[in-house]
């Protein structure tokens, strides 16, 4: 696969972490890493992954069927990693081919839209089933995207309310509903507060997003390779290369100086054929 030289791409340092590799970047082989992403239609997974491997949003992006396969280069102190990413789709009739893409992953990402509440419902039931059925290991990060939709509501809201004022006599159930639905989907409707306790309590990692400006999505993927055992990963990755086994292994962190996009080295267009998806 060929690799490009990005300039967004640019090395970063990342603090160390108990979990460092003792491997010389001179002479080790990148370590493989298998990272998934799940959560609702529509909350922006396909946006999070194109932001962090070529820095890049498209408006309207068509939504994925079945997965679709990216990879990036990083490096993580001394060691160089190869993240493999499979971006799930959130369709319901696709969740049938959820645990095969999470299946042996070191690593889960879980994204709901801050401005459906709805979407974390559907994120907190992607984390128990990951919890109950995923590698024991398996470091989760619950992430939060469209951040920067948070600030559209106050002046939305207020407005609303001023609006509203005069007819609240005359105000019922159906005229409620509509508001809800009104804001749903351009404001703010899930708290962070509450999403970070949450996550404290499930032993997560908690972080919001945004895929449009970038925000915070660099930090996601940073954040979850500080807590993998880098050292017993790349021991898996050995072991399982001697028994024959696909080594499907996940960890992520800082950007390196080279990405790259879908399995066959093509832009964002690309997408994984494999297990008999429409990819």
């Amino acid at each position: 696969m060929s690799h490009t030289e990005s300039p967004h791409n640019s090395p970063a340092r990342t603090p160390g972490s108990g979990n460092r590799s003792t491997h010389s970047p001179a002479s080790a082989k990148p370590i493989q890493i298998k990272v998934v992403l799940l959560g609702e239609a529509a909350v922006g997974k396909s946006s999070l992954v194109l932001r962090f491997v070529n820095d890049e949003f498209q408006e309207n992006k068509e939504p994925t069927i079945g997965a679709a396969f990216l990879t990036q280069k990083v490096r993580l102190d001394d060691s160089v990693l190869k993240l493999d990413i499979w971006d799930t789709a959130g369709q319901e009739r696709f969740h049938s081919l959820a645990p095969m893409y999470y299946r042996n992953a070191q690593a889960a990402v879980v994204v709901y839209d801050i401005t459906r509440a709805s979407s974390l419902d559907r994120a907190k039931s992607w984390i128990k089933e990951l919890q109950r059925q995923a590698s024991p290991n398996i470091v989760i990060a619950l992430v939060g995207n469209k951040l920067d939709l948070a600030d559209v509501t106050d002046v939305e809201t207020s407005a609303a309310a001023a609006g509203k004022s005069a007819d609240d006599s005359t105000g019922d159930a159906d005229g409620d509903a509509d508001e809800a639905s009104d804001t749903e989907g351009r404001s703010r409707q899930v708290d962070s507060a509450t999403a970070s306790a949450y996550a404290a309590e499930a032993g997560l990692l908690f972080l919001e997003t945004s895929a449009k400006t970038g925000q915070g999505v660099v930090e996601t993927f940073t954040e979850i390779a500080k807590k993998l055992d880098l050292n017993q990963i790349a021991i898996n990755s050995r072991t399982g290369a001697r028994s024959g086994q696909l080594n499907s292994g996940s960890v992520n962190v800082s950007m390196l100086g080279d990405g790259s996009f879908g399995a066959d080295g093509q832009d964002g267009s690309a997408r994984a054929g494999s297990d008999g998806c429409a990819c």
